[in-house]
């Protein structure tokens, strides 16, 4: 895999060493390319990075899987076949258990502006660093991280309690999303995200861990699946976003706190215009008859949460650094009063 990328990245050297502007860098992400948080980000957040650097560094955001599939965006950053990445940190749980953990804590924090803050004010950051050092060998620097929704789960049948996840066949990805569904009963199936909408339609799942409820509505699942649980019961999915250690480094000072600054407010923003766009969506098909949205009372949630916590301690026994990760955002929780013990 790594003389795979190795050499696809001096295709890419070959490439660009003639192209016109030498501060654009290419950016994978792992938004599809009609999802709204894609169109949103491409058109309004980034024309602002050349404002913010007064035209010295711009960024071109690519859709999931472009250039390589998302889980090994990792190992294409460290190998300089990408600039960097905008990645679900979801993808990278079987590389190492500590990345299912900051990934997501499924039922873990009540809302993005929380996990946010951990990256952007608490340890994320810092241990999210010390993650992708450990596998990447320091070649790959974090920028920023945290999430920017909460997901809502597409079922094709209803799924109105907790006891209702016993049995069904739930698409997730491999990691702790997987052990918590499976924990709680039903039964995770990993397929990749651009066989959703085919799996759904034929049955082969019966709800998918998809994204946020207005990717939903823009990729048609609901179509399939009209038995959403809104507002979401388990996936809070972190984001990262990276850049080769060299590239990032031969940035000024300035600037590399200008790309920090421009990512946190950008998902800041997507976070509000996100819900804003899930409510709005929500309440057009709750009012529509063909699509029923079911939101879960608190004593299902709280359930769910207990078998999650659950799932956290065992993922964090499977190494030091997935333990180091647990230990920071418990810590976390705690402090701002989502734990008490």
């Amino acid at each position: 895999m790594r003389l795979k990328y190795a050499l696809l990245a001096g295709i890419a050297v070959a490439g660009f060493s003639s192209a016109a502007h030498a501060a654009d860098y290419s950016i994978q992400s792992s938004f599809n390319a009609g999802d709204f948080s894609m169109q949103y980000l491409t058109e309004n957040w980034l024309p602002k990075i050349s404002e913010m650097t007064d035209g010295r560094v711009e960024i071109t955001l690519t859709p999931n899987a472009s250039v390589v599939p998302a889980k090994d965006t990792i190992e294409a950053v460290s190998a300089g076949v990408l600039d960097g990445d905008f990645t679900s940190v979801n993808y990278f749980s079987g590389i190492e258990p500590a990345f299912a953990i900051m990934a997501d804590l499924i039922s873990g924090y009540d809302t993005p502006a929380q996990m946010l803050n951990f990256c952007k004010e608490d340890r994320g950051e810092e241990i999210q660093q010390k993650i992708l050092d450990d596998v990447t060998g320091g070649e790959v620097k974090l920028i920023a991280c945290g999430p920017y929704s909460r997901e809502s789960l597409p079922a094709r049948t209803p799924i109105r309690t907790f006891e209702d996840l016993k049995g069904k066949k739930i698409r997730a990805p491999e990691g702790l999303a997987s052990a918590v569904f499976a924990a709680a009963g039903a039964s995770p199936v990993s397929i990749p995200f651009s066989e959703v909408y085919g799996a759904l339609e034929k049955g082969i799942v019966d709800a998918a861990d998809a994204s946020a409820y207005v990717n939903n509505v823009a990729t048609g699942l609901h179509d399939v699946a009209p038995f959403p649980l809104y507002p979401g019961i388990h996936s809070m999915p972190l984001m990262q976003f990276t850049m080769k250690k060299e590239k990032w480094e031969e940035l000024s000072p300035e600037d590399q706190t200008a790309l920090r600054d421009w990512w946190y407010a950008a998902m800041e923003d997507l976070t509000k215009v996100v819900d804003q766009q899930d409510q709005e969506k929500a309440k057009v098909d709750a009012a529509g008859g063909k699509i029923e949205v079911i939101d879960w009372a608190q004593e299902d949630r709280d359930q769910l949460r207990e078998v999650a916590r659950a799932e956290w301690l065992k993922f964090a026994e499977k190494s030091e650094l997935a333990q180091e990760a647990l230990d920071a955002n418990l810590a976390y929780m705690k402090k701002i009063g989502l734990l008490k013990n």
